[in-house]
C-alpha cells in the first residue's frame, strides 16, 4: 500500500483537467504537493483557488517540458527548493488530431516530447534518489489510446503506447527497490485536450457529452489503484470495456472503432 497521507507529491500539467482534480483530491488525501505547468501566472492563480491548508502546497513550478531543459529546471527547483517526492505524477499532455499525414510534423514532435519523452527524462532525473532510498512511486498517465490504436490519433496513440510499454519495463526494472509503477488509461474525459487542434477535416470532430467521463470520477479511481499500488488502472467502465475487449475479442477492435467513429460529431 502507498500511504499518501504527508506523502510528497509531484504533480506535472497541474492546471489542465485532470490536473486540478488530482490537486485537489490529493491534497484531500492529506498529501503535501509540488504542482508543475507551462504557465505561473495559471498556477498562481490554481493555488489562490484552492484555498489550501499552509504547507500542503510545497511549491509551485512553472516549466516547459517540451524540452529538456525544461524537465531539468523542474528536477533542479524540486531538489533544490523542497525534497524527493515520494509520488511523481507525470500527467502532462496535450494532443492532436487529423490523418497523420495532415498534422504539421512541429505539431506532432511536441506532443512526444510532452507525452511520452518528459516523462521519461523525468523518470531518468528522479529515479537514482527513489532507488537510493528504496521507495516511492511513479504515475504515468497513458490512454486507453496507448491500448488500443484509433482513427485520426496515430501520434498521440504512437505516444502513448510508447508510455505504456516505458511503464511495464520500468516496472520490472524497480522491483526489487520497493518503488512502484502505476500506468492510467482513462477514456476520453471532459479536459481541455478535447479541444485539441485538428487538421484534415471538412469539419469538426467532438466526443458526444454522454460519452466523455468525469474527472473527479477517474481521479478517484487513480488515486484508489495508487494506494493499492496496481500496476494498471482503468479508470472508468469505457476503459475497462476496451481493455477486455483488445484481450479476450481482439477481433471486435475493428468494429468497435467504427462506432466510435459514428458516435463522433
Amino acid at each position: 500500500m502507498t500511504d499518501l497521507n504527508q506523502a510528497l507529491v509531484l504533480i506535472t500539467g497541474a492546471d489542465g483537467g485532470f490536473g486540478r482534480q488530482m490537486t485537489r483530491q490529493f491534497l484531500a488525501a492529506g498529501s503535501r504537493l509540488i504542482l508543475s505547468d507551462i504557465d505561473e501566472r495559471r498556477l498562481s492563480a490554481l493555488k489562490a483557488d484552492l484555498d489550501a491548508a499552509p504547507g500542503k502546497i510545497q511549491a509551485s513550478i512553472a516549466a516547459d517540458l517540451s524540452g529538456g531543459d525544461g524537465c531539468q529546471l523542474l528536477f533542479d527547483e524540486v531538489v533544490k527548493n523542497v525534497a524527493i517526492p515520494d509520488v511523481i505524477v507525470n500527467n502532462a499532455g496535450v494532443g492532436v488530431g487529423g490523418r497523420f499525414d495532415h498534422v504539421p510534423r512541429d505539431r506532432w514532435e511536441q506532443l512526444m516530447q510532452i507525452n511520452l519523452l518528459a516523462p521519461m527524462r523525468l523518470c531518468h532525473l528522479f529515479l537514482p534518489h527513489l532507488i537510493e532510498r528504496r521507495s516511492g512511486h511513479i504515475v504515468n498517465i497513458s490512454s486507453i489510446a496507448g491500448w488500443v490504436g484509433s482513427k485520426g490519433l496515430s501520434s498521440y496513440c504512437s505516444a502513448k503506447y510508447g508510455l505504456r510499454g516505458f511503464s511495464e519495463a520500468l516496472s520490472g526494472d524497480l522491483e526489487e527497490f520497493d518503488v512502484h509503477v502505476t500506468t492510467v488509461f482513462p477514456f476520453f474525459s471532459r479536459t481541455p485536450i478535447l479541444d485539441s487542434d485538428q487538421f484534415g477535416y471538412e469539419e469538426r470532430r467532438e466526443i458526444p457529452d454522454d460519452m466523455a467521463t468525469d474527472p473527479a470520477d477517474v481521479v478517484a479511481a487513480i488515486i484508489k489503484g495508487v494506494r493499492r499500488n496496481r500496476k494498471h488502472v482503468f479508470p472508468d467502465r469505457t476503459a475497462k470495456q476496451i481493455h477486455y475487449i483488445t484481450r479476450f475479442l481482439p477481433w471486435l477492435v475493428p468494429l468497435l472503432n467504427r462506432r466510435l467513429e459514428e458516435k463522433l460529431i
